[in-house]
């Protein structure tokens, strides 16, 4: 797949997570692979977060949140990440099956994609507790993620979320 780039450094936010393995290494990992491929920039990381799987079997999950920058276009990064995972053994043998490393793009340059390989915003992203704390630690307080027409600040959807334990590791 060829590698497109814009001119200008656009925003994105990506989710992390492992629950098979050395979890919080291989997220240490992943963060340092995506942060030293060109075009691409760390802006901040969250802190790691445990959670309990959603709709999932398996072992807790060590979660993380973070802001790049990046020259990348979407299906670009997507392989990245998904070349990422695959680098840490990451098999799909079924949906929400425990794995050594998932990583999601969250939201795009405030872009809507949907296309068969790739949804932004995530569109389960509103209904993770694992996702939305760890995003709100870093992103703008007065950043918002809309849902099925709904905008609210990333607090307020955490806040709506009670059911799921996830806390600083």
């Amino acid at each position: 797949m060829p590698v497109h780039s814009h001119r200008r450094p656009l925003l994105a936010y990506i989710g992390l997570g492992a629950n098979l393995g050395d979890a919080q290494h291989t997220l240490s990992v992943a963060i340092e692979a995506i942060n030293s491929t060109s075009g691409i920039r760390l802006l901040q990381a969250s802190s790691l977060y445990a959670s309990t799987p959603v709709d999932a079997p398996g072992p807790s999950y060590t979660n993380a949140v973070i802001a790049i920058e990046t020259t990348l276009d979407a299906l670009s990064l997507l392989a990245l990440i998904q070349k990422i995972e695959q680098q840490h053994g990451r098999e799909r043998s079924f949906r929400n099956a425990p794995r050594t490393l998932d990583l999601d793009i969250l939201w795009f340059n405030d872009e809507t994609i949907q296309l068969p390989q790739l949804t932004v915003p995530h569109p389960r992203a509103h209904l993770r507790a694992f996702v939305l704390m760890p995003w709100a630690e870093i992103a703008p307080s007065n950043f918002v993620l809309t849902h099925a027409g709904q905008t609210l600040a990333l607090k307020t959807w955490c806040d709506s979320i009670t059911d799921q334990t996830c806390m600083k590791h």
